[in-house]
């Protein structure tokens, strides 16, 4: 409780004092109010509890208690049921079975073994959508999402609220005081995949709503959205439309586009959230609720469902999409993919797990590959280095008919011999029971650590604004932020993805990338932060707008001038053809995606600039000294970062902390008393383990997609 009383009195400070924006706030004070605290749920000294998601409705039922038995006996110690299994708990409308349920729980139980149980409403049943077509969603092309596959139903819909409300509700007095129920599950993937964007009536009429709750009257919304040009003028909150690019001859307002994307991540949230309420109504408080999320997703914003127990998410990254990191990466993906999730998804109530992690061989991908042995157990310590609670494989058998033939499973094809990555799965369930013994409570957080405890500040209002208008066709926002974070990882930093509601001052180093949209009273916490002695680092495009996405009537980024010791910024774009260059020490360094001109005042020092175009011999890095901290401005955005792994190398050598030089594709990360080294690399790696250390588990060299873990 005092932690509570804590937090909000320093959240009633920050609104006193102005430095976060009312809308965060609120939202943090509902996270603390209703959220449960996460860590009551798990023992430390499990350190990684490993299940697998089960669907007893897609087996013969003679196949279940072989099946559940199986999976207990391989040391799997929970199992996840329900989330697409509407159409088996009501086969017609208000005709409940719940009998294969019952059975499968209580088989579930005998083999002790804890349920993740699922809310069905990812997958509405046939009936349910032949009544009342009005609740599937509509595509930007006017087209009605046809029932089949997930996700099709709007969210906007209060018909198909209404039937949520009703299964949610018969679930959780039928399962709310089970005890083999572990925690509860709230759909799945929250999001319309592919489609991304609802445009159905049901979505218009609540993104009108959502207008006059935020506007309360149309001469302000014309206002904010600067209607007056091309005579867009609203007389009424009717005549506004959902703003479809397919329906326009020129660009859609900017202003109304951020608002749509803000109401879509708003109807999101409330979707999970009052399942979240039903379930609290009637289940047990050992009882967790959770959902899991699509960490790069962007349509829908984590940071707006706090209110649940803890977040977590899906991670899949050999699927031909992600080509990792040299000649063979592809069967690995990309060493920081697992990484920035775990850093994104914990800080959010500080407990994460991962529900659904790639079992091996996908069916879905690009191209769907073989993934390099050992890939599985080096993804699953992985997870358990980033502070992750749990991991569930998805899914114990594979399937033989429906939409995902070909996706590995703990089991092969004949649901008795274990897989290829399912030996992956035992092997580390046993050498989890080692690892346990070994872990001690006591231990203190290193100080090298410490000293680089890191943080990078995420908006997903810039992201939505700059995905709309990139100005450039090579500019990706997420790309930009993962440059950074990849390099603080290459230095061995430790890091938290967060957003305004943190306090800055909880780490040494902030780096707030591409922070677009922004106020006055941020820009004042920045200075307060690195007057205090943080090491605050901005980059290209932060604070062109105000949060509205408004241009500053004044100088181009004038809020951040004076901060950055500027005296004024212009930008350059080049195409994908043409390669500038930047001279930074002694070393040259291409870019092409952003590039902020620079003209500093006498007091900043000027780290690199642009050797090339009309330009040439202008600052493209900022670096100055305030208070007792520093804040360093970085203008452009490279393709391969290395010019921004060298200004953060720069400015941990500066603020004499020591780092660490990793290659390509390695990482080394600590959690819970243990070290651990990575190499998602297409080459063996020597790890930089301490000569006095213990090594626990592999050794120091170690080969592709391999593990090593130590402690000191």
């Amino acid at each position: 409780m005092s932690q509570i009383l804590n937090q909000i009195h320093f959240f009633f400070i920050c609104a006193v004092k102005k430095i976060i924006p009312t809308a965060l706030i609120l939202a943090s004070l509902i996270s603390v109010s209703f959220a449960q605290k996460a860590e009551k749920f798990f023992d430390k000294k499990d350190l990684l509890l490993v299940g697998s998601y089960y669907y007893p409705e897609q087996w013969p039922e003679a196949n279940w208690e072989r099946d559940i038995k199986n999976m207990s006996g391989l040391g799997f110690e929970f199992t996840h049921f329900g989330e697409f299994a509407w159409s088996a708990m009501e086969p017609e409308e208000g005709k409940y079975d719940f009998e294969w349920l019952d059975k499968a729980v209580a088989l579930a139980a005998k083999y002790k073994l804890k349920v993740v149980l699922c809310t069905p409403t990812p997958t509405p049943p046939a009936w349910l959508t032949e009544k009342h077509p009005d609740v599937l969603m509509v595509n930007a092309e006017g087209r009605t999402i046809q029932h089949g596959a997930r996700q099709q139903a709007s969210w906007s819909s209060k018909t198909y609220r209404a039937y949520v409300d009703k299964i949610v509700t018969v679930l959780a007095k039928r399962y709310g005081t089970n005890k083999a129920v572990w925690g509860w599950q709230i759909d799945n993937e929250p999001s319309h995949y592919g489609t991304s964007y609802d445009y159905s009536e049901n979505a218009q009429q609540a993104y009108r709503e959502w207008l006059k709750n935020k506007y309360k009257d149309i001469g302000t919304l014309n206002k904010v959205w600067g209607n007056a040009f091309w005579s867009q003028t609203y007389n009424n909150f009717e005549q506004i439309h959902i703003p479809n690019v397919l329906e326009l001859v020129a660009q859609a307002n900017p202003h109304a586009v951020l608002d749509f994307k803000r109401f879509t991540a708003d109807e999101a949230a409330h979707f999970i959230l009052l399942q979240q309420n039903i379930l609290r109504k009637y289940i047990q408080p050992a009882q967790w609720v959770t959902t899991n999320l699509m960490p790069t997703y962007s349509p829908v914003d984590p940071l707006r469902m706090k209110d649940l127990d803890f977040l977590t998410y899906t991670k899949y990254l050999a699927e031909g999409y992600d080509m990792g990191h040299g000649e063979q990466g592809f069967r690995m993906g990309s060493a920081n993919s697992i990484g920035f999730s775990n850093d994104f998804f914990r800080p959010i109530n500080g407990v994460t797990g991962v529900m659904e992690l790639q079992p091996g061989q996908v069916n879905w991908g690009l191209f769907n590959p073989q993934t390099m042995p050992g890939t599985v157990r080096m993804w699953i310590y992985h997870v358990m280095a980033g502070g992750n609670k749990f991991v569930c494989n998805y899914r114990f058998r594979e399937p033989l008919s429906g939409g995902e033939q070909y996706h590995y499973g703990i089991m092969k094809t004949d649901g008795v011999t274990v897989s290829r990555s399912g030996d992956e799965y035992v092997k580390v369930i046993k050498e989890l029971k080692d690892l346990r013994k070994a872990y001690q409570p006591e231990t203190a957080i290193p100080s090298s650590l410490v000293k680089r405890k890191s943080a990078i500040l995420y908006n997903p209002d810039s992201r939505w604004e700059m995905e709309y208008q990139p100005q450039s066709n090579q500019w990706d926002y997420m790309a930009h932020v993962n440059r950074y974070y990849k390099a603080l990882k290459s230095l061995g930093a430790p890091v938290d993805v967060i957003d305004e509601t943190k306090d800055f001052a909880a780490y040494p180093f902030l780096i707030a990338p591409a922070f677009q949209l922004l106020d006055h009273q941020l820009v004042s916490r920045w200075k307060t932060y690195v007057e205090n002695g943080g090491n605050l680092v901005l980059t290209c495009r932060t604070g062109q707008k105000d949060r509205e996405a408004h241009l500053w009537e004044a100088l181009f980024q004038q809020p951040i001038l004076d901060l950055i010791g500027a005296k004024e910024i212009y930008f350059d774009l080049l195409p994908v053809s043409l390669m500038g260059k930047i001279n930074m020490g002694q070393t040259n360094y291409d870019w092409n995606n952003w590039g902020d001109v620079i003209d500093p005042i006498s007091e900043a020092d000027v780290w690199a600039t642009y050797s090339d175009q009309f330009y040439k011999g202008k600052a493209a890095v900022l670096h100055r000294k305030l208070g007792k901290g520093t804040i360093t401005y970085v203008g452009a955005d490279t393709d391969n970062g290395q010019l921004e792994k060298t200004v953060l190398r720069k400015i941990f050598n500066q603020a004499s902390v020591p780092t660490l030089s990793l290659p390509e594709g390695v990482l080394v990360e600590y959690s819970n008393g243990f070290w651990y080294g990575f190499n998602y690399s297409s080459q063996n790696q020597e790890i930089p383990i301490p000569t006095n250390a213990k090594i626990l588990l592999g050794q120091k060299t170690i080969k592709p997609a391999d593990v090593v873990i130590w402690k000191e």
